[in-house]
């Protein structure tokens, strides 16, 4: 049984004396949910610094979150960093998130959202496969296909699948973005998943 009906509480904070920000969850037994929330946003401020991007006080970084999805207990959250110095040729940016149930206080990848031995990743590549054709989306390498843990985020019933700049794309496409309606996968979805959930209406 759910044990918050209504979104939850999300406070905001700030990574030492730099402008990043990211969510905190209120709410009881929420450890493990925050905790790699922390992770990933420390994690990408880890990445500039090995990467050599970072400078104190002459790069400039802003780091910021957006709440894509909050109702009872599901929450997905994407998280970015911006950074820009003298020395760069161009802007970096990172990109992550993190999509959880807070009932459960567990973070969920994107195989997790779906049956165990489905063809799920046949269904969503060929998706993508089609966005990427209607869409005259321009590829590096042609397309992969997406991993277990690809990196995703929910809106509401939608299932949001993206990629790093460079991953498949040169870097002026940015992060591609491919939104799928999670009614087109509900016969391979998990019902006790976040989009489960959120196909079910909680």
């Amino acid at each position: 049984m759910k044990i918050c009906d209504f979104p939850v509480s999300i406070q905001t904070y700030r990574l030492m004396e730099e402008p990043v920000f990211f969510p905190w969850i209120v709410h009881p037994g929420a450890e493990a949910v925050n905790q790699d929330i922390f992770s990933r946003v420390y994690g990408m401020f880890q990445k500039l610094q090995q990467e050599g991007y970072y400078q104190p006080g002459v790069t400039d970084i802003q780091g910021s979150f957006r709440v894509k999805n909050n109702q009872e207990c599901i929450v997905s959250f994407t998280f970015s960093l911006f950074a820009n110095s003298p020395q760069l040729a161009h802007p970096v940016e990172y990109m992550d998130s993190v999509t959880a149930d807070v009932s459960r206080d567990k973070v969920y990848s994107l195989s997790e959202q779906f049956q165990p031995g489905s063809n799920w990743k046949e269904n969503v590549n060929r998706i993508i496969e089609a966005q990427i054709k209607e869409r005259d989306i321009p590829l590096l390498n042609g397309f992969p296909g997406v991993s277990q843990d690809q990196k995703y985020y929910l809106a509401d019933k939608s299932l949001v699948i993206y990629f790093d700049q460079y991953d498949i794309t040169p870097g002026y496409a940015g992060f591609p973005m491919f939104p799928i309606s999670g009614y087109s996968l509900q016969s391979v979805v998990r019902e006790s998943s976040p989009l489960g959930m959120m196909l079910s209406g909680g």
